[in-house]
């Protein structure tokens, strides 16, 4: 299955100032695979070293830490000669060794002819910190509508909604909606969509997401403190409900009674960190740059992925399957909602927010800063494009654009685009390009 990510780890490789790389991201999103992918691909030896599961590595990165020393060390180790040109040396679950991430310091400093990429499933949470301005950092999502498109065999489905032909997209817009349907209920987590292109079975789809989130709840119990733990699950329990609402805010006493941030701040924070949820801050004052008006005292909580929110809500299978799928209005569009945020996250580098006015009567989903703009977004369900939260946000901020992601076709309508839910990854390309689009 591609992923988008590879051609970022080309431009990596290629970089005159390239330092040893740092691939964030949830467990299972497809780290160590696509760092695997990518070293079969354009280098001629690979070596993946695992600190989690090889205890002889420790010894190695125990004492002196010169790139020197430790080259020739795994040189020993594996059997093998590691040419800086040739090998692609993958420290996964480098999180487990805090020396094996101070070593990267030294690689950028002293030897940067060597290509380290590193990666873990809790770097987020884990003690210790990398190296400052030492390293190069991505971060995979799971995979977009796009790349589940390629991964089924859509690749000239994507080719056309990559186009941005208006009468091409629209005439086809039956086609996407059907696939989009699939997406949704499928989902981006790796193991999901391999299981849906090699069965073509929900019911299999279904147990799979079922595993992985079994898998996340084992986690809780390896890796939270036993003081945390309860809040954890409390938090991630909680997130359909929440998400349920007519007003999506999270708020702490609706999960216990007499709730409070202070006493839930760590469990949030570990669940935010490991990159299972989400978390958008609201803004009541979108101005520039607008990462300093954050509140973060008011916000949503987001699953990492769409498939696993249905799996956890126990969406019924016919949320797919039948010709009249309620999938768009599920929730009250919270799979709509919780699907716009996953691929504004993975195919843009802007931070999301969300904007309220001070009395909480109108909310416009999500704010996003494109260059030298503020440009809201509302995600709507079906073809119902009626907001009146998005009318009072232009009204007062008078935008010079403005978004709302619905299935009514592709068009602008004075500084309004109406965007394709299907096509919401493709928010900066469309914006970059303007008047001349549409």
């Amino acid at each position: 299955m591609e992923r988008a990510r590879y051609n970022d780890l080309l431009a990596w490789k290629t970089s005159k100032n390239r330092k040893p790389l740092i691939l964030y991201g949830a467990r299972q999103v497809g780290k160590s695979w696509l760092l695997e992918a990518f070293g079969k691909g354009e280098f001629k030896q690979v070596l993946h070293l695992n600190f989690d599961t090889d205890d002889g590595l420790a010894p190695i990165f125990g004492g002196n830490i010169s790139p020197e020393r430790i080259i020739a060390a795994l040189s020993a180790y594996c059997k093998t000669e590691i040419s800086p040109a040739d090998t692609l040396l993958i420290f996964d679950e480098i999180q487990a060794n805090q020396r094996a991430k101070d070593s990267l310091k030294y690689f950028n400093e002293d030897a940067p002819q060597y290509h380290i990429a590193a990666a873990g499933s809790f770097l987020g949470v884990a003690s210790g910190k990398f190296p400052v301005g030492q390293v190069d950092e991505l971060t995979l999502f799971p995979m977009s509508f796009a790349e589940f498109l390629e991964a089924s065999g859509e690749s000239r489905m994507l080719g056309i909604l990559r186009s941005q032909d208006p009468a091409l997209i629209n005439a086809l817009a039956a086609r996407f909606t059907e696939l989009l349907k699939t997406y949704m209920y499928v989902g981006g987590m790796p193991a999901a969509v391999k299981t849906y292109i090699e069965t073509n079975d929900p019911q299999k789809v279904r147990i799979e997401q079922n595993a992985i989130l079994n898998n996340y709840k084992n986690d809780f119990a390896n890796h939270i403190p036993a003081k945390d733990m309860p809040k954890v699950r409390m938090i991630w329990d909680s997130i359909p409900y929440h998400l349920a609402k007519e007003k999506k805010k999270f708020v702490y006493k609706e999960i216990k009674t007499g709730g409070r941030a202070a006493e839930f701040e760590n469990a949030m924070d570990w669940l935010v960190n490991t990159a299972l949820v989400y978390r958008v801050d609201r803004t009541t004052n979108p101005k520039l740059p607008l990462s300093s008006y954050g509140e973060r005292e008011h916000f949503k909580l987001y699953f990492l992925d769409v498939g696993l929110l249905g799996a956890k809500a126990l969406l019924d299978i016919s949320t797919l399957m039948l010709p009249n799928s309620p999938v768009f209005t599920e929730f009250k569009g919270a799979l709509t909602e919780q699907y716009a945020l996953q691929e504004l996250k993975a195919n843009t580098t802007l931070p999301v927010f969300y904007w309220g006015n001070d009395s909480g009567k109108a909310e416009v989903d999500f704010i996003m800063q494109y260059r030298n703009e503020i440009v809201p977004i509302e995600a709507k369900s079906a073809i119902s494009t009626k907001s009146q939260s998005l009318s009072v946000y232009l009204e007062k901020y008078k935008s010079a654009r403005a978004v709302r992601a619905s299935l009514k076709p592709f068009s602008k309508d004075g500084r309004t685009y109406a965007v394709p839910l299907f096509m919401i990854g493709e928010i900066e390309r469309i914006l970059a390009s303007g008047s001349s689009l549409l």
